[in-house]
């Protein structure tokens, strides 16, 4: 792949995709975007990696939010196209299970990023928020919608409307992210819970996503008809069949994804 502002690499069955714009904090430009939705494209089809890793070079920064530069200049009609947000629902949807390692800070569009992600690790030195607010505008590639279904309306509101930019610990404690650990543990912390991933049915993982995804905005009946829907195809997997056969014998079982 052509990039000059990611960085891709494969490492056992894990992907990584790294925001490489370390002089800018890794801000999100539009070329930026672009880049990770090609490197997700490609990693699509890539049968060895089952789980991704978002991070960002260096310490500093996870990914700072969007390119300033950029943003001052956008217009109303710039606004509707999907740009920030149409990658962020790519990520949520994506086939394969997705880890955000917040190496920094997590501001804005690039906190938006990680809530996209199934699962958010961060170093102790790590800060997260959603300051647009402070520019005169808001959150607008998800931000207003997935952290409320993470941690509440009420706390939602509150950081959203305040812009306070808060620590790793206080994002832990508000469920924010999973885990906080020292920067020098962070990529292997990732890593164990990709290898971990990496271990279970690729199909359960894609259906668990969807039906928690989807039914997260269903009413509890259609969204248990969701959840049936989904156990009724992998009922009839090869996985399936594998997974048993695997416990039954005591032995790891070999999933194909099928």
């Amino acid at each position: 792949m052509d990039l000059n502002n990611i960085l891709v690499r494969e490492e056992e069955s894990i992907g990584f995709i790294i925001i490489n714009r370390p002089e800018l904090r890794n801000a999100l430009n539009l070329d930026t975007l672009l880049e990770v939705e090609k490197a997700l494209d490609v990693l699509r089809e890539n049968e060895n990696i089952r789980v991704i890793i978002f991070t960002g070079a260096g310490e500093k920064s996870f990914a700072a939010g969007a390119d300033i530069n950029q943003l001052s200049k956008r217009t109303m009609i710039d606004a509707l196209k999907p740009n920030m947000t149409a990658t962020y629902r790519k990520i949520e949807d994506y086939e394969k299970p997705t880890i955000a390692a917040i190496n920094g800070y997590a501001l804005g569009g690039g906190l938006e990023l990680a809530l996209a992600c199934d699962i958010r690790i961060a170093s102790l030195n790590a800060k997260v928020g959603l300051p647009e607010v402070g520019l005169g505008i808001m959150p607008g590639a998800g931000g207003t919608q997935r952290l409320s279904r993470i941690i509440g309306k009420g706390k939602a509101m509150e950081l959203i409307l305040t812009g306070d930019v808060i620590t790793s610990a206080e994002a832990e404690r508000l469920n924010i992210i999973s885990k906080a650990v020292p920067q020098e543990e962070l990529i292997d912390t990732a890593k164990e819970y990709a290898r971990k991933l990496s271990l279970k049915g690729p199909l359960a993982l894609r259906m668990a996503k969807a039906a928690v995804n989807r039914g997260a905005d269903m009413e509890m009946e259609t969204a248990l008809y969701l959840e049936k829907l989904a156990q009724t195809i992998l009922i009839g997997s090869e996985d399936k069949l594998e997974g048993t056969e695997a416990f039954l014998e005591k032995r790891t079982p070999q999933f194909k994804g099928k």
